[in-house]
């Protein structure tokens, strides 16, 4: 169920679902899938958003799979976009990007559900909420 609230948000696969072990697939992350479970619950749509692509990258969904979770894209903003294989880890459009290299480093999954899927937060990453307005739909 997609509500108003939910958010399209960008995981990374290796050092953030999983320990980087890359080109292997590390040991998920304490509490990575049942955090990811839980987001799509609450109706937010997951994009695995990886430098992994060709065979790799299908090993990498077919684990995620495994472990319960299916994407509403991979690599792409959204699943009809064509994509070239060696264009597969460019920038994708989300509202959210949850990735062991950003400036913090990775908080654990326990953090990244406090920030994004607890209804109570009104700011994601101490960003002031978006302002509805006139040409704002959402």
């Amino acid at each position: 169920m997609i509500s108003e609230d939910s958010k399209i948000i960008a995981v990374d696969f290796d050092g953030t679902i999983v320990e980087d072990m890359f080109p292997e697939i590390g040991k998920p992350k304490a509490f990575a899938f049942q955090t990811l479970k839980l987001l799509q619950k609450e109706g937010h749509r997951l994009i695995l958003w990886t430098y992994r692509f060709g065979r790799k990258l299908d090993e990498a969904v077919a684990f995620c799979s495994e472990n319960g979770i299916e994407f509403y894209a991979v690599n792409k903003s959204f699943p009809e976009e064509a994509v070239k294989e060696r264009e597969a880890s460019r920038k994708i459009s989300a509202d959210i990007f949850v990735d062991d290299r950003n400036l913090q480093g990775f908080p654990g999954w326990g953090e990244v559900y406090q920030k994004i899927g607890s209804k109570e937060q009104e700011t994601v990453n101490n960003a002031k909420p978006k302002k509805k307005g006139f040409f704002n739909f959402k």
